[in-house]
């Protein structure tokens, strides 16, 4: 049972906090272990789920390929992202990295994000995240997290 208070997304700042934090983190996909880590960071944002950003040294990088899209945060700068490829299957664009990060959130170089709805299994402390809704947005919520998330029905002016 989840024992962190609760948090309220509406409460997360703008522009987004980053935090260092002492969570467990899985990443999984047709049973094996893509991603995990003790020692991720946490991106909070006005709305937003928090975005967990994993080590490039806790990520299995055999299964990702660089991918030729790009995004672009106002505030943390240009995005890379990962095609995933498991044995024959392949995920387009399931997981986002910056590169050269804007300044005040240079700890995100190379860390890895991944998108939890192109995941089977995605979890924080172990338990089980639901995506936040719709599929540009990355954020992980669990039960110490309380909306309304942005990517909701008539959350699209926000």
């Amino acid at each position: 049972m989840n024992t962190r208070a609760k948090e309220s997304v509406a409460e997360y700042p703008r522009p987004p906090a980053i935090e260092r934090v002492d969570r467990h983190i899985r990443a999984i996909v047709s049973g094996r272990v893509i991603a995990e880590t003790r020692r991720p960071i946490r991106v909070l944002e006005t709305h937003h789920p928090p975005v967990y950003y994993i080590p490039p040294e806790d990520v299995a990088m055999q299964f990702l390929v660089p991918s030729p899209h790009r995004s672009f945060c106002e505030y943390k700068g240009e995005a890379n992202y990962y095609t995933l490829i498991v044995d024959a299957e392949q995920r387009t664009n399931v997981a986002w990295y910056y590169p050269h990060p804007s300044p005040g959130y240079e700890e995100l170089a190379n860390h890895v994000a991944f998108y939890a709805w192109a995941l089977d299994e995605a979890t924080v402390d172990e338990e089980e995240v639901t995506p936040q809704p719709g599929h540009f947005y990355g954020g992980w919520i669990t039960s110490e997290v309380e909306g309304p998330f942005k990517g909701e029905p008539g959350t699209a002016g926000w």
